[in-house]
């Protein structure tokens, strides 16, 4: 697989748009662009069995799994609703840019 440019990055604002978890929102963990995943905070969670270790005894643990990428989609706090985002050539570089307002993000 080769590695490729997603629109969504670490840190972002998502919302899933399809799937069992559509509607809910979370901000963005880590990124996989080999595997076109996100991981995002509170989204498909999963649980894990711990064995125990040492003292401690072993239990079960919640965390993220990862969503593919085309489930998500940036949120806009302005307009309280996701937006789409394309990619741009400016003198900065390659940006994201807004598609409807053509802001840069």
């Amino acid at each position: 697989m080769s590695k490729v440019k997603l629109k969504i990055r670490k840190d972002d604002q998502v919302v899933v748009i399809s799937g069992k978890n559509k509607g809910r929102h979370g901000k963005v963990l880590e990124v996989r662009p080999t595997e076109n995943r996100v991981v995002v905070e509170g989204v498909a969670m999963i649980k894990r069995h711990m064995k125990g270790q040492g003292d401690q005894p072993g239990r079960i643990v919640e965390r993220e799994s990862s969503v593919h990428v085309s489930n998500v989609a940036l949120w806009d706090d302005v307009a309280k609703k996701p937006r789409k985002v394309s990619m741009r050539h400016t003198d900065d570089g390659l940006v994201r840019v807004d598609r409807k307002s053509g802001e840069k993000i």
